[in-house]
C-alpha cells in the first residue's frame, strides 16, 4: 500500500492524537477499537512507525470520521472578507465549506413589525446569536426577548420578524441557502430608508 507524503504525514499523526484525546480515549481505548496493539498506535502516533493508506482507513473509522477529514490539508485561503450591504446594515461571510451556508451580522434599531402581513415565513432554518441590546423575536404567535449573549434556533416555515427592543441591538444569524434567498430577496424589495426630516419651525 502506498504511504503518504511526509508533510502529510506529520499532520495526520498528530490529527490522529488530537481525535482520541478530544474524544477522551487512551491508547488502550483507540487500539481496541482499531485492532491495533497499543504499542502499534504509539509509533504511528510518535512518527516511529510508517503510516499506510490502509491503516488510515481504519484509524479514521475507529475515530468516527472519515479518510478525506483525516488526511485534509490546510487550505492557504483560511481569512474571508465581509461582503458589506451598506444600505441594509449589514456584512455577510460566505461558509466556504458548505456554500449553502452564509453568516450575516446585522444591527438592528427598529422594534419588529407590529402588522403580521410583514412578517416571512419559508423553507429552511435560522441560528442567531445576540452581541449587544435585546432583540425581540416574533415567531408565529409567539413573543421572544433575546439578551445579549443569547441565542435562539428556529424553523422559518413558522411565520417571524426580528427587531430591536429598547435601543439598538447587534447580532449575528447563520442562514442556510432556503432562508438566505428569502431574507435577501425581502432586502431588495424593502424601501429605501429615509433619513429623518425636521419638523418645520412654528
Amino acid at each position: 500500500m502506498a504511504q503518504i507524503d511526509g508533510e502529510l504525514d506529520g499532520l495526520v499523526r498528530k490529527r490522529i492524537r488530537a481525535l482520541r484525546v478530544a474524544h477522551g480515549w487512551s491508547l488502550e481505548d483507540l487500539a481496541n477499537r482499531a485492532q491495533l496493539s497499543q504499542s502499534t498506535l504509539s509509533r504511528i502516533e510518535n512518527g516511529q512507525r510508517r503510516l499506510a493508506l490502509d491503516q488510515l482507513v481504519t484509524l479514521a473509522r475507529a475515530l468516527d470520521t472519515s479518510l478525506d477529514q483525516l488526511v485534509e490539508t490546510a487550505s492557504d485561503d483560511i481569512v474571508t472578507n465581509p461582503v458589506i450591504d451598506a444600505p441594509h446594515g449589514l456584512m455577510r461571510w460566505p461558509v466556504k465549506a458548505d456554500p449553502g451556508v452564509t453568516v450575516v451580522r446585522q444591527r438592528l434599531t427598529n422594534p419588529p413589525p407590529d402588522n403580521p402581513v410583514r412578517m416571512r415565513a419559508h423553507p429552511g432554518r435560522e441560528w442567531l446569536v445576540v452581541l449587544s441590546g435585546t432583540a425581540l423575536l416574533l415567531l408565529g404567535n409567539r413573543r421572544f426577548r433575546i439578551e445579549t449573549n443569547q441565542a435562539a434556533e428556529f424553523p422559518t416555515m413558522l411565520p417571524h420578524a426580528i427587531g430591536a427592543e429598547g435601543g439598538p441591538c447587534e447580532l449575528i444569524g447563520i442562514f442556510d441557502s432556503d432562508a438566505r434567498r428569502d431574507h435577501q430577496r425581502g432586502e431588495a424589495e424593502a424601501p429605501a430608508v429615509q433619513p429623518a426630516q425636521n419638523p418645520p419651525p412654528r
